[in-house]
């Protein structure tokens, strides 16, 4: 795979992060894997335990994420870069009714950008249920 044929819009989100939410904190490392074609994630904090893959598809030409952690947690995404944000997002159970669940990335610099884990119970409107604040380690 040539570095031409690899997509770098998730490019803002590599590298080693501080991770901040209400009073907690936790760390996030972000690297480049399977010769730069698979962006690999691990995060820790407040207990939790967990790591993604992402990888822009040639098939559908979008991004396509999946997320397992150590509380038995399985979520798979789908979504696009635009207008300065990264949004992820799929269809989910919630205390067994359908909900849609999405990750937004948004105010991104070189240094921090802020995240959101948002669901619609109608499929219209959103709600934020946290907000994580992103900033790079030095």
């Amino acid at each position: 795979m040539t570095n031409e044929s690899i997509n770098h819009e998730f490019d803002f989100w590599l590298g080693d992060w501080d991770v901040f939410w209400e009073d907690k904190h936790g760390t996030n490392r972000i690297e480049r894997i399977l010769d730069g074609a698979v962006i690999q994630e691990n995060f820790e904090g407040d207990g939790l335990i967990g790591m993604s893959v992402s990888i822009f598809s040639k098939e559908d030409d979008r991004w396509h994420q999946t997320w397992v952690d150590n509380t038995g947690s399985y979520l798979d995404f789908v979504g696009d870069f635009a207008d300065g944000k990264m949004i992820l997002s799929r269809n989910g159970i919630v205390e067994g009714k359908p909900v849609k669940q999405r990750m937004v990335w948004y105010d991104i610099t070189t240094e921090a950008f802020l995240w959101n884990w948002e669901r619609s119970d109608d499929g219209i409107s959103w709600r934020t249920l946290w907000k994580l604040e992103y900033k790079r380690k030095n």
